[in-house]
């Protein structure tokens, strides 16, 4: 963890997609009791941006911020197609694709295990650029796998968007720079607590609680059972 605590965007685009998440009940804070993530930290903060898909207004208005900000992060015409990530960037990925107007795939974590043993569902092909979408990530970590997969089937794949991003772990978009992986993302935990704390979201204690976690993530997940290298 770097020294500087983390700090919030305050883009419109942050505030909005972090209001949108704690009002549609995404955010849970839980500073008591730990949540163990796929990624092994431990956190008293999840976020399930699944539960988006239940609401169209706000959706869209998610859609349409993410179709700005990767057209001006990436370019206009920067891509060919959009791939998912299974399964949480499935529903994204053809929503970002619709406001896009650029076919859709999705990548698996893992080959099927029957018939033609796909990787990819779609139509990909040799020279594609491919704009891989998923829900959030942790540390990023991850993402290359997916990428790996685009990759392998011959498409170009130099860019991946998440609506959330953690945005605590020290050193995670260099490591995906490392593989030449960009990615752009909408909101981080930052985001959320400022706009929590702004709305009286949830109590004192529990804003302090998450606010700690924040402050240095790697000694809260090691205290919590979850882990810390």
């Amino acid at each position: 963890m770097t020294n500087e605590k983390p700090t919030a965007h305050c883009t419109y685009a942050a505030k909005t997609v972090a209001k949108i998440l704690l009002d549609i009940g995404a955010v849970n804070f839980r500073p008591e009791e730990a949540y163990i993530l796929t990624s092994g930290w431990a956190s008293p903060v999840y976020i399930d941006c699944r539960k988006l898909i239940s609401f169209p207004r706000a959706r869209r208005k998610v859609i349409e911020l993410a179709a700005r900000q990767v057209s001006d992060a990436a370019g206009y015409e920067a891509f060919d197609a959009v791939a998912g990530g299974e399964t949480a960037g499935i529903p994204y990925s053809a929503w970002l694709a619709d406001e896009l107007d650029l076919p859709m795939q999705y990548v698996r974590k893992k080959p099927k295990g029957f018939g033609r043993k796909a990787r990819i569902e779609g139509d990909i092909h040799e020279g594609q650029r491919v704009l891989l979408v998923e829900d959030l990530a942790t540390d990023g970590a991850s993402k290359v796998n997916f990428v790996n997969a685009i990759r392998e089937a011959g498409a170009e794949c130099k860019h991946a968007f998440v609506v959330f991003f953690y945005d605590i772990f020290e050193g995670a978009l260099d490591e995906l720079r490392k593989d030449d992986i960009e990615m752009h993302y909408l909101a981080t935990w930052a985001d959320v607590l400022a706009v929590a704390e702004e709305g009286e979201y949830f109590s004192k204690d529990a804003i302090e609680g998450v606010r700690s976690f924040l402050n240095d993530p790697i000694a809260w997940s090691k205290a919590n059972g979850g882990k810390h290298d």
